[in-house]
């Protein structure tokens, strides 16, 4: 969920379920006080609507002591001028915020149960300005607001009134508990709601953005190795997903950077240690030479001969050494052109074969590949391929008749190059990591060809810049088979 729903969602219960549960809150309280105040003042079918009009709700409350009132005026209304019975009465309006006065034809006031003064007495209805069968009340607005029921009788033949008088500024204790309850609810649920959201938002938000920036003080330490779980699709979520797949990067560059160390000191290693043996010969020829062991014609020229190839040798390991640099930093110089791969290999063929005649080891060439046919290569690196497949062959011939096969053929839109020979071949177990960097089939024979172990990664990696692939077949006592393929240039016609 997005950061702009959660926000929208949030203010929609920020607005909303406040006011509906207040609605079912203050509805709730609401029943139970008019339930309340049916039954404290005696009032049938009170309904919401008193609580909300305080004067409807006051006339009601003196409804059952008017109609009292009035059955006593038609049967024994001298009662109604008895000062005991009017004190009675008067107590039992006195919880209503009512209270009685009487009053004869000549305007005495026979009974006065309140606290009124002259002028409000004085603004009470004359016998017969209302109706006596009515319980509604008159409304009084003056200095005092009031509720007045009037009922007018005779006794012994003289015309009285008796006022119940309801006073309209108090509050009944029902209405003032219900605004209490409802205000104190309301703040709860506010509350509520606020810690609810709260509680959502910290675990939706603030918690991812905790965990990243734990992540990023362990990122800071040098520790990697932990997760960042997201389980959410927000942005938050999104931006725990790039710090994790930037976490996971940081250590593949840490633990590549760790391995090119250790691979670097390996090459260092094997370089040092492969040159120490042809120096040491270089050295011990040259003061053979120096001191005159090499007395004849033939030992002086076989001295020179072994420094030669010795230096070559040195030259080989500082040139691979050179090369891996550039393989390492994708950085090798490539001229590629358009070359005729029979030619190519013709010349090719022509330079290995005097070498391996010098070595009395036999070659033999098959074409089987048009004469027109285009390759795109760099001429200078694929001859390197080939030289370094060759001599890989030569290095570890272990046969008095040595002999290496090259062959050519046709596959389609690909020109396979197969170099076959019979050597004592590599054990299938180490097949599958002959082009691996540093990897050395058998370390202690290795000691003794020389080599850096990157001689065959450097083949590799230039193949596949050109498009190409190269793998081997091999069977230990018996020899080895390297192929590779390079794609054929195609023309590409316009219609």
């Amino acid at each position: 969920m997005k950061i702009k729903t959660k926000l929208v969602i949030s203010f929609c219960i920020i607005l909303f379920v406040p006011i509906v549960l207040s609605c079912v809150v203050v509805f709730g309280f609401q029943t139970i006080q008019v339930k309340a105040i049916e039954k404290a003042y005696g009032i049938h079918d009170a309904g919401a609507y008193s609580l909300t009009n305080s004067i409807q709700l006051l006339n009601r409350m003196t409804e059952s002591d008017f109609a009292s009132a009035q059955r006593i005026a038609l049967v024994t209304p001298a009662k109604l001028l008895d000062e005991s019975y009017l004190d009675k009465l008067n107590e039992q309006l006195e919880d209503k915020f009512s209270y009685i006065i009487v009053r004869n034809e000549e305007d005495e006031i026979i009974y006065n149960g309140g606290t009124d003064t002259d002028k409000l007495i004085e603004s009470l209805p004359r016998y017969g300005e209302t109706d006596v069968n009515s319980n509604i009340s008159t409304y009084l607005d003056g200095d005092q607001e009031i509720l007045i029921k009037q009922l007018d009788f005779k006794c012994d033949g003289r015309c009285n009134s008796l006022y119940i008088i309801t006073s309209t500024v108090n509050l009944v204790p029902e209405i003032k508990k219900l605004v209490v309850d409802a205000l104190v609810a309301i703040f709860l649920i506010l509350i509520l709601t606020a810690c609810v959201l709260i509680v959502w938002v910290y675990r939706s938000m603030i918690t991812p953005i905790k965990k990243l920036r734990e992540a990023a003080e362990s990122i800071k330490e040098g520790n990697l190795d932990f997760a960042i779980e997201s389980n959410g699709d927000d942005e938050i979520g999104e931006l725990c997903t790039s710090f994790e797949e930037m976490r996971k990067r940081l250590k593949d560059s840490a633990e590549e950077k760790l391995n090119n160390e250790t691979e670097s000191r390996a090459l260092i290693s094997n370089i040092a240690h492969d040159l120490k043996t042809p120096i040491t010969a270089v050295k011990g020829y040259s003061e053979g030479l120096l001191d005159g062991v090499a007395n004849t014609p033939e030992k002086r020229d076989k001295y020179i001969r072994t420094i030669y190839n010795k230096a070559n040798e040195m030259d080989m390991l500082i040139n691979e050494l050179t090369l891996y640099s550039k393989i390492d930093t994708n950085k090798i110089p490539y001229n590629f052109q358009k070359i005729n791969i029979n030619n190519y290999f013709q010349d090719c063929v022509e330079d290995i074969g005097l070498d391996l005649e010098e070595k009395n080891i036999g070659l033999a060439y098959y074409n089987y590949v048009d004469e027109d046919t285009i390759i795109i290569a760099d001429t200078e690196q694929l001859r390197r391929v080939i030289n370094n497949i060759v001599g890989n062959s030569v290095k570890y011939m272990d046969k008095p008749n040595g002999f290496i096969n090259i062959r050519l053929k046709d596959v389609g839109d690909f020109i396979q190059v197969e170099i076959e020979d019979n050597g004592r071949g590599i054990a299938q177990k180490d097949l599958p990591y002959i082009f691996d960097r540093f990897y050395r089939a058998d370390a202690s024979r290795n000691s003794a060809t020389g080599g850096s172990g990157i001689g065959l990664s450097i083949v590799k990696k230039i193949i596949e810049d050109h498009g190409g692939k190269i793998w081997a077949t091999s069977k230990e006592g018996t020899g080895t088979v390297m192929y590779f393929v390079i794609r054929k240039y195609q023309e590409v016609k316009n219609e």
